[in-house]
C-alpha cells in the first residue's frame, strides 16, 4: 500500500505517538502487579493525568523498582506527542529526563531507562547523547549463546531491543538502517512478543510501507487476540490512506474489543467527518466526551482533533467552554487563536485577541515555536492590505503636487475652484493612507520580531527564512528581505536566482551600490546569465536618472553584447537595452546613432508588430527633435516630413494608435507654424519671488524627466524652446522652494517662488 503523502504530511507527533500513547507497548509477563496494569490500561485510554497520579503513588510506594519510572517518564512523552498543540516539548521532554534519571539511580542495570533518556536527547536534538545514551542500554543486554540463560530474561531482552529500535523515530523519519536489525533480532529472541510487533508496523508505516505494516500489526493481533491496539493501528492506516471505508471496520472491531475505550470514539469521530457523516460523526465525538466526562484534558484531546478535522468554529466554541470552567487551561487560547486564523472567514482581530491573551497567561517557558509562527503570520494577514495602501499613497503624492501646481497656474477662478475639489480629495485621501500606514507599521514590526523568536528555535530553517523574506520584501522591508536571503546563501542556498532575489531586493529599497555588487557576483560566477546584466544596466540608470553621466550606457551595452547569442530568447531584454540606448543617444544629439538602435528594434522581429511601433515611435521622436535644432525653416520642413513618415507607419501597422494620432496633429501643426515662421515649442516667462513681487535672478527652468534647461536672465526672464511632447517644467533658484508647473497649450509661463 501507498500511503498518500499530502495526509502523511501531520506531525509524527499524532500519526504514531498519538497512537502510540493508545497502544503503549507492554510485556504483561514482566510486569508484576495488578496497580501498573491499570496505570498501563489508563495509558491506553489517553488519561495520561490519572496515569501519572497512580504512577507517582507507584514510585512512592516501591521507589526501588524502575519500571514505574520507566512507564512514567513514557507517560509525560506520550502525553506531549496526545497534544503537541497546547504542550511544550523541552518542558514535557525534561520532566520525562528527570524520571527517567530517577529509574537509572533505582536500577543502574535496567535498560529501558537508557532508552527514555535516549529518545529524551533525540527529540531535543542532541543526537550524540542519544547515542551514547542507545549504547549504555545495549551494554546491560548481555551476549548470549542459550536463549533459556539470557539476562535480562528473554522476553525483556526483546522489548529493549525493541524499545531501542523505536528510539529511532523522530519527525516522521525513522533510521532503518539501525532500526530494523533490531527489531529482527528482537523476534528472533521472541518471535510472539505482540509488542515488538507493533512497534515493528509503526517503522515501516514511516517508510510508506503498508503492506509491511499491516502484515506486523496482524501478527501483534494474533498474539493478542483481546487487545485493540492492532486494529486500531491498521484503521489509521487505512485513513492516511484515504481509504475510509476500510477504516471503519478495523475502528469498530477495537470498540467490540473494549467498548470503554475513548480514543477509538473519538477516532470514529474524526474519520467520520472526513467522510461527511456528520451526524455519526456527532454520536461517536458525544460517546467519546461521554467516556471521558469531567476530564479536560480528555476534552482538549478532542478539541485537538477538531483543529485537525479543520472544524474551526466548534474549536473555538469548546476553548470558550472549558475556559469558562477552568482558567487554568489558558493556554488553549493558542487553539482558538489557530482556529481563527485557519477557518475560511477569518478573524484576525480575534486571532490577535486570544494570542493576546496566551502571551500575557502563559510562562515564556511554556510559549511555543508554532505560537510565535501563527502571532506573527496573524498580524500580517490583519494587514493584509498595507503593501497596496503604500503604493497607493506613493502614486497619489506626484498627483496631488501635479495639481497643486496647475492650481497655481490656473488663470480663471472656475478652472481652480475645479482643481481645488480634486486637491482637497487627494489631501483627504493621502491624510487617510499615512493615518493607516502608521497605525499598522508598530504591528507589522511586531509580526516580525515575532519571526526572529520564531528563529530561536531552529535558526536554520530554511522554509521560515523563506517565508520571513518573502513577506519582508511585500511589506516593504526590503533590506530586511535582502538581509534573510542572504542568511539563505549562508546555508548554501546559492543559485543565481538566490542572489537575483537578494539584488532586486536592495535595488528596490534604493541601496544600489550593494544591488550592483550583488549582480556583479552572479555575472562572475556565471557570465551568460543575462538577467543579471538587465538588472546592473537598470541599477546604473536609477543611479544616473537623467542619463547626464551616461553610467548606464556600457551596462545596457553588455546586455545587448550578450543577449545577442539568442537574441530570439533575449528579446525582451534586448528591447529594453535599444529603448535606453536610442534616448540616450538622442539626448546627447547623437542622432544617427540613436536611430541606429531604435531601428534594431524594427527589425529584431518581422513579426513582432507591438517591437516596430516602438522602433517607429523612437525614430519619430529623433526626427522631431532634429527638426528643433535645425536652424532654417525649410530644413526643419524638410526634417519634419521625416518624423511624420514614422507616425504613418505606426498608423499602418495599428490604425487605432491614439498616441500616434495626437503626435501627427502636433507635427502637422507645427508644420504650419513653421511655415508662418512660429516656433510652436518656444515658451517664455518671467520668474519672482512671491512675498515681494521682484524678478529672481538666473532661476532654473528644467522640463523634467529631460535634459532641456534654461536659466532667467538678470531680470528673472526667460525664453527657450522645450522638446515635444514636454509634461511638466521645474522652476528652482537658490534660497527658493522649488516648484513643478504644469505644460499646457500656453506660451508664458510666470512663476512666483517661495523663500
Amino acid at each position: 500500500m501507498i500511503l498518500n503523502n499530502k495526509v502523511m504530511k501531520r506531525s509524527i507527533f499524532r500519526s504514531v505517538f498519538l497512537q502510540a500513547g493508545i497502544f503503549l507497548l507492554l510485556m504483561t509477563n514482566s510486569i508484576r502487579g495488578q496497580d501498573l496494569n491499570s496505570a498501563i490500561l489508563l495509558m491506553r485510554s489517553e488519561k495520561y493525568d490519572e496515569a501519572e497520579t497512580l504512577l507517582n503513588q507507584l514510585i512512592e510506594k516501591e521507589p526501588a523498582n524502575s519500571k514505574n519510572c520507566f512507564y512514567l517518564g513514557e507517560n509525560y512523552l506520550l502525553d506531549y506527542f496526545a497534544d503537541t498543540i497546547s504542550k511544550s516539548l523541552p518542558i514535557s521532554a525534561n520532566e520525562a529526563k528527570e524520571i527517567f534519571q530517577k529509574g537509572v539511580e533505582a536500577n543502574p542495570s535496567d535498560p529501558l531507562n537508557y532508552v527514555g533518556l535516549a529518545k529524551v536527547a533525540y527529540y531535543l536534538g542532541d543526537d550524540k547523547t542519544a547515542e551514547e545514551m542507545r549504547a549504555k542500554a545495549k551494554s546491560y543486554l548481555l551476549p548470549y549463546k542459550n536463549l533459556r540463560r539470557i539476562q535480562p530474561p528473554a522476553q525483556e531482552y526483546a522489548f529493549a531491543l525493541a524499545k531501542i529500535a523505536e528510539s529511532y523515530i523522530k519527525n516522521g523519519k525513522v533510521d532503518t538502517s539501525k532500526a530494523l536489525p533490531l527489531i529482527r533480532q528482537a523476534l528472533t529472541i521472541d518471535s510472539k512478543n505482540k509488542d515488538i510487533y507493533l512497534i515493528a508496523g509503526d517503522i515501516y508505516i514511516l517508510v510508506n510501507d503498508g503492506s509491511n505494516a499491516i502484515m506486523n500489526y496482524n501478527q501483534a493481533q494474533y498474539y493478542d487476540p483481546e487487545s485493540p491496539t492492532a486494529n486500531m493501528k491498521i484503521g489509521s492506516i487505512y485513513v492516511k490512506g484515504r481509504v475510509l471505508n476500510s477504516a471503519i471496520p478495523r475502528f469498530e472491531e477495537a470498540i467490540t474489543l473494549n467498548p470503554e475505550y475513548a480514543p477509538a470514539y473519538r477516532e470514529l469521530g474524526e474519520l467520520y467527518w472526513k467522510a461527511g457523516r456528520l451526524e455519526e460523526s456527532k454520536a461517536n465525538y458525544k460517546k467519546y466526551l461521554e467516556l471521558t466526562a469531567g476530564n479536560i484534558p480528555a476534552k482538549i484531546r478532542y478539541v485537538n482533533s477538531l483543529f485537525y478535522a479543520n472544524d474551526y468554529d466548534e474549536v473555538i466554541r469548546n476553548v470558550e467552554e472549558i475556559l469558562a470552567i477552568d482558567q487554568s487551561y489558558s493556554y488553549i487560547n493558542r487553539l482558538a487563536g489557530y482556529s481563527c486564523y485557519e477557518k475560511e472567514d477569518a478573524d484576525y482581530d480575534k486571532a490577535l485577541a486570544y494570542m493576546e491573551t496566551l502571551f500575557k497567561t502563559v510562562a515564556a517557558e511554556r510559549i511555543l515555536k508554532k505560537d510565535y509562527h501563527y502571532l506573527a503570520r496573524i498580524l500580517l494577514k490583519k494587514h493584509q492590505d498595507y503593501p497596496k495602501m503604500v503604493d497607493e499613497l506613493n502614486n497619489l503624492k506626484p498627483r496631488l503636487e501635479r495639481e497643486r501646481s496647475r492650481y497655481t497656474a490656473a488663470n480663471t477662478s472656475s478652472g481652480r475652484a475645479k482643481i481645488k475639489v480634486t486637491i482637497d480629495e487627494l489631501t483627504t485621501r493621502i491624510n487617510e493612507l499615512e493615518s493607516n500606514i502608521k497605525e499598522a507599521d508598530p504591528e507589522i514590526e511586531r509580526a516580525f520580531s515575532a519571526y526572529d523568536k520564531l528563529l530561536t528555535f531552529n535558526p536554520e530553517d530554511r522554509a521560515v527564512l523563506s517565508e520571513i523574506a518573502t513577506n519582508y520584501y511585500n511589506y516593504k522591508r526590503y533590506e530586511g528581505a535582502a538581509e534573510t536571503w542572504i542568511k539563505m546563501i549562508s546555508l548554501g542556498k546559492d543559485s543565481d536566482e538566490d542572489y537575483m532575489q537578494i539584488g532586486r531586493a536592495y535595488y528596490t529599497a534604493e541601496k544600489y551600490e550593494t544591488a550592483d555588487s550583488v549582480f556583479n557576483i552572479i555575472v562572475k560566477r556565471s557570465p551568460d546569465y543575462i538577467p543579471a546584466y538587465v538588472m546592473i544596466a537598470r541599477t546604473y540608470s536609477r543611479m544616473d536618472p537623467d542619463s547626464k553621466q551616461g553610467l548606464a550606457r556600457p551596462k545596457f551595452e553588455m546586455v545587448v553584447e550578450k543577449a545577442e547569442a539568442d537574441n530570439v530568447k533575449y528579446a525582451d531584454q534586448m528591447m529594453e537595452a535599444f529603448n535606453y540606448l536610442g534616448y540616450y543617444h538622442m539626448t546627447k544629439n547623437n542622432f544617427s546613432k540613436s536611430k541606429e538602435y531604435y531601428n534594431r528594434m524594427i527589425n529584431l522581429d518581422p513579426n513582432n508588430n507591438e517591437n516596430k511601433v516602438r522602433g517607429y515611435f523612437g525614430i519619430g521622436s529623433v526626427e522631431t527633435e532634429i527638426a528643433r535644432n535645425e536652424q532654417t525653416l525649410e530644413g526643419k520642413l524638410a526634417i519634419l516630413n521625416r518624423a511624420i513618415d514614422a507616425y504613418n507607419k505606426i498608423l499602418t501597422i495599428d490604425p487605432a494608435n491614439a498616441s500616434a494620432r495626437s503626435t501627427m496633429r502636433y507635427l502637422r501643426d507645427y508644420q504650419t507654424s513653421v511655415r508662418k515662421g512660429i516656433n510652436p515649442n518656444e515658451i517664455k516667462g518671467v520668474i519672482r519671488e512671491a512675498a515681494s513681487g521682484q524678478p529672481i535672478p538666473y532661476a532654473s527652468i528644467r522640463v523634467k524627466d529631460t535634459a532641456a534647461e534654461n536659466l532667467a536672465n538678470s531680470k528673472g526672464e526667460y525664453k527657450f524652446e522645450i522638446p515635444q511632447g514636454s509634461e511638466i517644467l521645474i522652476i528652482s533658484a537658490k534660497g527658493y522652494v522649488t516648484k513643478e508647473i504644469p505644460i499646457t497649450k500656453s506660451r508664458t509661463y510666470n512663476v512666483s517662488l517661495e523663500k
